[in-house]
């Protein structure tokens, strides 16, 4: 694939990959992207996954048509994209290895090597000079690893961003939800913590006239850059994506289940624009995370198990916080044979997070869903829509 007259991709597709990072479902599979920067002198973008190095090899080979690369850029080195810094560095012993101060270091955990003859250490502001191009470093720290640098090609108006703006699934995954859905879910999954960083980045992106963003994961993006730096602010903010609510719920036997999903058809009834529910316990959890992200409203129904909240709801609201999610509205629903105990412990969980709101209508079941239960849900669905 050519990117531009200069700039060619030689990445790869995993499609054997079952998890990501060891816990997010891949059904579309992987790319691990790569890029070569092919001017007066030869740059190469990032390295790939341990299994497929020699394919990447191979790679640089085609592209490079008998030429030798000068520089290998790491801008980032988590193992899926640095695996083949050593291998590219026996391969090619006149290349300089180009990296932050602190990739280097991970580079001696790595491999007990920090090619210390080779280094050319980058910060903010470096620039590596190609001969008819120069390409400017871009330090982007906890955005997710703090050791990252992002890279600028001025001539063609390329940021080499790292895993900002990724998203799961191969290059060859025709993706039906097209890139918002998987690129959220990879967004608040793996960066959803580090919003500041996120944020910092993006002030810094805005003084470049940027036409083309290379991720090292998902597609090349070329057309329409405004609504993904668009999508990337809403998320680092932490603002609302989708005017809504999103009702998560887990159940035993079933009737904390009918009461979300009563909740839900009332919230329906009453003209709320959006509403999505889900099973905390049978669907794919960072689904679940990425819904409670882009709905400004969120409701938490849960049985009350050993004296507190369902495991499943408590693993939910887990990932919630490490995230910092903050500035919603949050509601519960709880159940219980005899005491019903949920909510107040779900709640305690929120605890450390920033502009959360609880609503006032807790609605408290004892067992099996009544008719006061259903008011009480007429009441809830009344207070979430403002009325």
């Amino acid at each position: 694939m050519t990117i531009c007259d200069s700039v060619k991709y030689i990445g790869v597709d995993d499609h054997e990959i079952d998890l990501f990072e060891g816990q997010f479902e891949v059904p579309g599979g992987m790319a691990y992207n790569s890029y070569a920067v092919v001017g007066e002198k030869v740059c190469v973008m990032d390295s790939v996954d341990a299994n497929f190095v020699d394919a990447w090899l191979s790679n640089i080979d085609a592209a490079l048509g008998g030429r030798s690369p000068d520089f290998l850029v790491v801008q980032h080195m988590e193992m899926d994209h640095s695996a083949g810094v050593q291998a590219f560095a026996k391969k090619y012993p006149e290349a300089k290895i180009v990296s932050s101060k602190m990739a280097f270091a991970m580079m001696k955990n790595m491999f007990e090597d920090n090619f210390s003859d080779r280094q050319i250490v980058v910060a903010d502001g470096s620039e590596l000079d190609l001969g008819d191009r120069k390409l400017k470093f871009i330090s982007a720290p906890n955005v997710h690893w703090p050791e990252v640098v992002m890279t600028y090609d001025e001539a063609d108006k390329i940021l080499f961003s790292a895993d900002a703006f990724g998203k799961f699934g191969a290059l060859d995954y025709d993706d039906p939800e097209g890139w918002d859905c998987e690129a959220r879910r990879y967004y608040f999954g793996i960066v959803g913590k580090f919003g500041t960083a996120v944020q910092a980045l993006l002030k810094k992106a805005a003084a470049l006239d940027i036409q083309t963003i290379c991720p090292l994961h998902g597609p090349i993006l070329d057309k329409d850059l405004s609504h993904y730096i668009e999508q990337y602010n809403t998320w680092s903010s932490y603002g609302v994506e989708t005017p809504g609510v999103a009702v998560a719920y887990a159940s035993v036997y079933g009737n904390t289940r009918k009461a979300a999903q009563k909740l839900a058809q009332i919230l329906k009834d009453k003209g709320c624009p959006k509403v999505a529910l889900f099973d905390l316990a049978r669907e794919d959890i960072y689904e679940c995370v990425e819904d409670a992200f882009r709905y400004g409203t969120l409701v938490i129904a849960s049985p009350t198990y050993n004296g507190g909240a369902f495991p499943a709801a408590r693993e939910f609201i887990h990932h919630l916080t490490s995230r910092n999610y903050q500035k919603r509205k949050v509601a519960f629903i709880e159940n219980g044979s005899w005491a019903p105990a949920a909510a107040k412990a779900m709640a305690a969980m929120f605890e450390q997070c920033q502009d959360i709101t609880f609503a006032k209508t807790k609605v408290s079941i004892k067992i099996a869903m009544k008719q006061e239960d259903v008011a009480a849900l007429e009441k809830l669905a009344e207070e979430l829509l403002g009325r």
